[in-house]
């Protein structure tokens, strides 16, 4: 409901803004180039992030100061602390880093953005960046127009970086002619009350712009022409350190507990941090006022003194929360615990099923047919979907294209809770049946243990195609997020044409079916085959790329292949050996090669 009424309420508030003032206009025109520019050079350091930023991250937070170098560095180069964080959230949700080499990162990252704080107030307020402005905008529009992957970022990046200064002229031109319809000193509040309440409006303004950099290059422009109070300055800027958490929240949603346990920990830190000094505003005041005199800032330089505050802000806090991150962790992890898989148990393997081999047989399919129900449920979770839509007729495909994010599947739990449990429960009825059944009841029941060999394993194979799985579904590489999203939705279908052939009464057509899609299994490992020899001609993957790739191609074929002989014992009944009619129909490993042969001369 929030949701619905906040932009209507935006809208309407700006209109009446546009009403009353033509240099509101302005302010807010600049505002809003400014955050262009910050998308754009979002968009631009993604289309370097296919692998070179994955390879740094992986080897430059095994330390926490590691950690906190990457950190600040990556947001010093990127100046968005709210794109850093995005992208731990999405490697700690994949597996890649521990909790605390992502809080370490994310800690790291808001020292980072304070050298924005500094680039604006110590130059962009004292230069006329316009002039830098326009030279950024027209190369980064000529280099954006490139075919080049690499060309197109680097053109992104200064066409940010172009729209950023703009943004930042706008705005102070905006606030100088601003001063002469209205005063907005006016309205200033001393005292607590006071930086309780323009906390509250720097935090507000912060979830609204989604950018802590733009509420903070709002308040040293007005602070700039003394459209604001020193102190009420130092407030808005409390509160934008704390809204930032706000992307990091979001981020998270889609994370799994991991990643909300990160998103947590920034929430934790910047509002204990935003506690302390909001309660210690005049002492903090004071020691800003004794770093200014030591290095040679004027006592009037109220834009470089808040450059300062905003720095004293995340290095105090960091300094106060470093040593405990380990408590820190404690804490989100008793917050936000794991999700618990109940245990389920066999409904019928019981002592009587055992008097009677077709009765013990008969129990022995339906517990696995159970495990067959959850494993459409873990495997489905695994590939991104949701079961429902698994089993639907809707078109994966789409659904793959509209997800922002895969969340982690919690599959060794699920595996130890909804089949590894019941699987033991099954070899132990198994055995306690000796060998005194008749050879057909032997015979099925052999099959329906290599059944359950088959999902344990297909959904062990899983577990190994995750990792890589979360990372390129969602890849900033073109190509890997087509070859990934290949991969989890046929995955998908497969599972949603076994259950199909499940449900289906006729046992001649199960049996076509599934040689439907063993033939399809061959098509679709040649295919990726020939899509991969041609990425890798045109270097749109790496060689690291590939190599996943193909790895995970065995994989994905594994679970396939498992799969398909599951259903050939599971769903079309077997006995300790096929029948005439089934030998009659069912296609051989001759004949099988004999229809790859057609196809491909018919290509």
């Amino acid at each position: 409901m929030l949701r619905k009424i906040l932009l209507p309420t935006i809208f309407v508030i700006l209109s009446w803004g546009f009403w009353i003032s033509p240099d509101f206009k302005t302010i807010t025109a600049g505002v809003a180039i400014f955050l262009f520019g910050m998308l754009s050079l979002e968009d631009g350091f993604k289309a370097f992030t296919g692998g070179v930023l994955e390879k740094i991250l992986r080897k430059s937070t095994n330390r926490m100061w590691k950690s906190l170098t990457f950190g600040f560095t990556a947001c010093t180069l990127m100046q968005s602390s709210s794109l850093v964080s995005v992208i731990t959230i999405s490697f700690l949700g994949a597996g890649l880093i521990g909790l605390v080499e992502g809080i370490g990162i994310v800690f790291g990252a808001n020292v980072g953005t304070t050298t924005g704080a500094w680039l604006i107030a110590g130059f962009g307020l004292k230069v006329k960046i316009s002039a830098y402005a326009m030279p950024m905008l027209v190369f980064g529009v000529l280099l954006i127009f490139q075919k080049s992957k690499s060309l197109k970022g680097l053109g992104y990046i200064l066409a940010g970086l172009g729209f950023l200064f703009l943004g930042i002229h706008y705005m102070k031109e905006g606030f100088e002619t601003f001063g002469t319809q209205f005063n907005l000193t006016d309205y200033s509040m001393s005292g607590f009350n006071g930086v309780l309440v323009f906390t509250l409006i720097g935090i507000l303004a912060t979830i609204i712009m989604q950018s802590s950099h733009a509420t903070l290059v709002l308040v040293i422009t007005a602070l700039s022409v003394n459209q604001i109070t020193y102190e009420n300055a130092l407030a808005l800027t409390i509160g934008a350190n704390v809204g930032t958490t706000i992307t990091a929240v979001l981020g998270s949603l889609t994370s799994n507990v991991t990643g909300r346990r990160l998103a947590l920990s920034d929430v934790l830190f910047k509002v204990t941090a935003g506690i302390f000094f909001v309660l210690t505003l005049n002492s903090i005041i004071d020691v800003v006022g004794i770093i200014s005199h030591f290095i040679g800032i004027a006592d009037d330089d109220y834009t470089l003194k808040l450059a300062i505050f905003h720095t004293l802000f995340n290095v105090a806090g960091v300094i106060m929360m470093v040593p405990l991150v380990n408590q820190l962790v404690k804490l989100v992890s008793f917050l936000l615990p794991e999700k618990k898989f109940a245990t389920i148990k066999a409904l019928y393997l019981n002592d009587s099923a055992l008097e009677f081999p077709d009765t013990a047989t008969e129990a022995v399919r339906n517990e696995t047919l159970r495990i067959w129900q959850n494993t459409i449920t873990i495997l489905s979770g695994v590939f991104g979907f949701k079961r429902a839509d698994v089993l639907s007729d809707i078109d994966l495909y789409q659904v793959a294209e509209a997800q922002k994010k895969l969340t982690q599947y919690d599959i060794d739990t699920a595996y130890a809770s909804n089949i590894k449990s019941l699987y033991g429960e099954i070899i132990i009825f198994i055995s306690k049946a000796g060998f005194s059944w008749e050879m057909e009841q032997s015979g099925q029941i052999h099959w329906l243990r290599k059944a359950n060999q088959n999902i344990a394993d297909a959904v062990k194979e899983s577990k190994h195609l995750q990792k890589n799985l979360l990372l390129y579904s969602t890849s900033y590489n073109p190509k890997m997020r087509e070859a990934y999203t290949r991969i989890r939705v046929e995955l998908s279908l497969l599972l949603r044409e076994l259950e199909g052939i499940r449900l289906r009464t006729d046992e001649d057509s199960s049996i076509f079916s599934l040689d439907h899609l063993r033939l399809l299994l061959d098509e679709h490992i040649s295919n990726m085959n020939k899509w991969l020899a041609q990425a890798i001609r045109e270097r749109s993957i790496s060689p690291e790329m590939a190599t996943s790739l193909m790895n995970d191609v065995s994989y994905a074929t594994n679970i396939y292949r498992n799969l398909v002989q599951m259903g050939e014992t599971l769903f079309v009944k077997r006995s300790h050996k096929l029948s005439d009619a089934e030998q009659a129909i069912s296609l051989n490993e001759d004949e099988f090669e004999e229809i790859r042969e057609q196809a491909e001369s018919a290509k």
